[in-house]
């Protein structure tokens, strides 16, 4: 059935005139960023089964996998296996026609796995970064400035390659290890991603710090001089730790940004960041899209199943607030309908 969503702005939601876009792409990072931060290891059934699911939503990108070391992360050990199926056996049919399925990967090392691997389908990779001197030592076990070394023979492979990159930056607001982290210097790390080749930076709040007036102030230091890094470069990435992923989002969008990064049923959270709970719910998000006026594309009643059916499967509860509130009214509807039906019998 057709969920109607309250609209609550019917306008362009922007403070920039010139931005006509009504159109938000949501980057769906459950499989991936949820999957990895569960305390048992998915099956790959199980995460190929998901990846099916959510290609026959509407959404656009969804990540698949990450070739990092095993011994580190064993939740992605699969991914190359991942990655092959899915060249032979392409997600949700002829729908997955359009959809792109981005890897993680880490360092060169990370790539060539990806590439040895002589598939077909590997249209883009992400790489990942800190605006945290000591995330940065504590994730990857290194400098900030060394891990943009790193990824410099990454994004000139890729180039070579036609295979597109997204930059993530992590601890855009607070660090466990640091304590709050200045805008300007995720302004400079945004800046030197996008410069090496970055076609977009998705800008993570990890822990989930982050408030309206703090992705205010981020957002303008970003898109001001001397940065002026254009708006359609950039994606936010906001954690519920503190039930403000949203109103953050709302803060965002007002400042121009139209992609926002999302988990079905809230997964994820952030293995080297205490207390970091969950991404923001892809199906809280699309109800707050829809409800501001936006167009995303995506079935919101679609990704509401599987949020139920992922959440089942992994024997946790559902992180999204929207997905079980919303099938419980359709189900409702649906009883009384039937009802009515046999009434008329």
């Amino acid at each position: 059935m057709t969920v109607d969503t309250p609209k609550f702005h019917t306008t362009k939601y922007s403070q920039n005139p010139a931005l006509h876009s009504n159109f938000v792409k949501i980057v769906e990072v459950g499989a991936r960023d949820g999957l990895q931060n569960e305390k048992t290891i998915v099956p790959t059934k199980t995460k190929l089964a998901l990846i099916e699911k959510l290609s026959q939503t509407g959404l656009l990108v969804i990540e698949a996998g990450a070739f990092v070391s095993p011994k580190w992360v064993p939740h992605m050990a699969d991914t190359p296996q991942i990655l092959q199926y899915l060249d032979k056996h392409p997600a949700g049919g002829a729908q997955s026609e359009g959809i792109t399925y981005p890897y993680l990967v880490p360092n060169l090392q990370g790539l060539e796995r990806a590439l040895g691997l002589g598939t077909t389908n590997l249209k883009e990779v992400a790489i990942f970064a800190s605006a945290s001197e000591g995330f940065s030592q504590k994730n990857i076990n290194c400098s900030i400035d060394k891990s943009l070394e790193r990824f410099r023979p990454v994004l000139e492979l890729c180039h070579d390659r036609g295979i597109r990159v997204r930059g993530y930056i992590s601890m855009i607001f607070s660090c466990p290890y640091d304590g709050p982290t200045p805008p300007t210097r995720v302004a400079e790390v945004t800046k030197k991603l996008l410069d090496m080749g970055c076609y977009e930076v998705s800008l993570g709040d990890t822990n989930g710090m982050g408030t309206p007036p703090l992705t205010s102030i981020l957002l303008t230091t970003l898109l001001s001089k001397p940065y002026a890094i254009p708006v359609s470069k950039l994606a936010c990435h906001f954690h519920d730790t503190y039930n403000s992923a949203l109103v953050n989002a709302m803060t965002a969008l007002y400042l121009g940004v139209r992609t926002f990064d999302s988990s079905v049923a809230g997964l994820g959270g952030c293995p080297y960041s205490k207390g970091a709970t969950g991404n923001v719910s892809t199906e809280d998000l699309i109800y707050f899209l829809h409800g501001m006026g936006m167009e995303t594309g995506v079935d919101l009643e679609g990704v509401s199943r599987i949020g139920e059916w992922i959440s089942k499967e992994l024997g946790r509860s559902n992180g999204s607030k929207v997905g079980p509130a919303l099938l419980t009214r359709v189900r409702t509807e649906e009883e009384k309908k039937e009802k009515e039906k046999e009434a008329k019998l």
